[in-house]
Formats: C-alpha cells, structure tokens, sequence
C-alpha cells in the first residue's frame, strides 16, 4: 500500500484548557499541492508545528511518507523542507553561510552545497546582499533566506507557512514558478497562507480548518459543489462558507465615532 506524503491521525493539541487542533486527520498524497487554510487562530500553524517535529502533540499521530514523526524523527526530517511562522534564524551569520551550514548539517556534499547555495541566492534575488549579516536584514530577505535553506536538500515533502508574506512580486513570481516546477516533478507541497488568490492558483486540493476541526476539503470545484456554489465562486467565497463568515446574514461591523 502507497504510503501518503503527508498524513495525521486524531492529531490532537491542547494548551492548558485550549483545544487547539483537535483529532485532526488529513492525508496529503505524494505530489499534492496542498493549501491549508483557516482564520486566525484557527490551528493552521500549531498544526505544522506537530507534523514536522517542532511541537510534541497531545495525543495523535503525524507520519511523513509513512514514517511517524515521533517515533522515528530523525529518519522523517530527511524528507522534509520548512519554512516555519517564526523564523529562527542565525542572525550573526550571512545569508551565504547560513545557507550553506543547512546544506551542510543534511550532509551534502561540498561541491553540491556550493553550487545549490549559488543558485538559489540568485534566484531569491540575494546575491548582492548575500554577504550582509543576517541581523540587518528586512523581513522580506530573512523570508527568503530561510526559503532558500529549506530547497537546499531538494526535500521531497515541503511545508511553507506564509512564504510570501514580506516578499516582493518579483521574487515572489520567481518562488511560484520554483514550487510549480518542484510539484511537476513530484515534490509534496503543503501550503498554509492568507491570500487565497495565490491558493486558488497553485494548489491542486485544499483543506480548510476552523477551530481545530476540518470543515472542507477538496478540489475547488468539489468545494463549489458541496458549498451549492456556482461555477464563478471564487475560493475566498467558499472559505468565508466553509467557516461561517459568508455575507450573507453577517453583522455589518463598523465603529462607533465613525458615521
């Protein structure tokens, strides 16, 4: 039997008496490009944070490729890229050398970490500034250094929390045309953002989760026919449907001080 690329059990997380993903199963197929959707708060993040190894579940099971996280994690990391919500970097290192010590640490050899950290500097559009402490970086590049070291390795299972948030167009048509070519040629990718349109775009199933809980998930035009939605609905429309804040019958929300 095909084991999934990515896939969750009763994936459960509480916090004190917070549930913030509760019994969550999902299973993401070998060359899927997966949006993972949900307001705020919704578990998206806390989510990730399990299935690759940054944050112990409550109870549950997170697999990658058939190997359980938790049980076997060094085994699972290999397989894996992360670009995660916080970025933990280096900041007294450059981009160059930090780069490279990922390159390193997943034991490539000198050769191929020179030659990939070259590419993939140029790509983000980096080079010229490749050699500047990370410290003194803007959000935007610390984004794309910490991209850059998660392609390093050529992982066949990347997760991406908000990897365009802070980037700018250009290197962000850059990044999409990366992780289309990467999906082509049988890369898993799991995709958590806020702009849907980019969702909409790229991503070959979706999953959206409110509280912990999934409350859709399909193609797009299987989420239009479960939503009773036509054909022009857009994703943004579904997502509002799929998590209770559609227009229709919302509260108009305004301030007080403001006629």
């Amino acid at each position: 039997m095909n084991n999934f690329a990515v896939e969750t059990i009763n994936l459960t997380r509480r916090f004190d008496k917070k549930v913030a993903v509760d019994h969550l199963n999902l299973q993401v197929a070998e060359g899927e490009f997966y949006g993972f959707l949900g307001p705020n708060g919704a578990g998206k993040s806390t989510t990730i944070k399990m299935v690759v190894g940054l944050l112990r579940p409550t109870s549950g099971t997170a697999k990658i490729r058939g190997v359980d996280m938790w049980q076997s994690p060094l085994e699972a990391k290999q397989s894996i890229g992360v670009l995660p919500e916080g970025l933990n970097l280096y900041d007294r290192l450059t981009a160059r050398e930090f780069v490279r010590f990922v390159g390193t640490m997943y034991g490539l050899e000198r050769g191929t970490v020179q030659n990939r950290t070259e590419e993939l500097l140029e790509l983000m559009d980096l080079q010229g500034d490749a050699d500047k402490l990370i410290v003194d970086y803007s959000h935007g590049m610390r984004k794309k250094t910490a991209l850059a070291a998660a392609l390093i390795h050529g992982p066949r299972v990347i997760f991406l929390d908000e990897p365009f948030e802070g980037v700018d167009a250009i290197s962000g048509r850059a990044i999409r045309q990366v992780l289309q070519h990467l999906v082509d040629q049988g890369t898993t990718i799991f995709f958590s953002s806020h702009i849907l349109e980019v969702v909409e775009r790229l991503c070959t199933r979706v999953g959206v989760i409110a509280d912990g809980r999934m409350v859709a998930e399909g193609t797009i035009p299987e989420l239009r026919q479960r939503a009773a939605a036509g054909d022009t609905a857009t994703l943004e429309d579904l997502f509002l449907k799929a998590v209770g804040a559609s227009e229709e019958g919302a509260e108009e929300r305004k301030l007080s001080w403001l006629a």
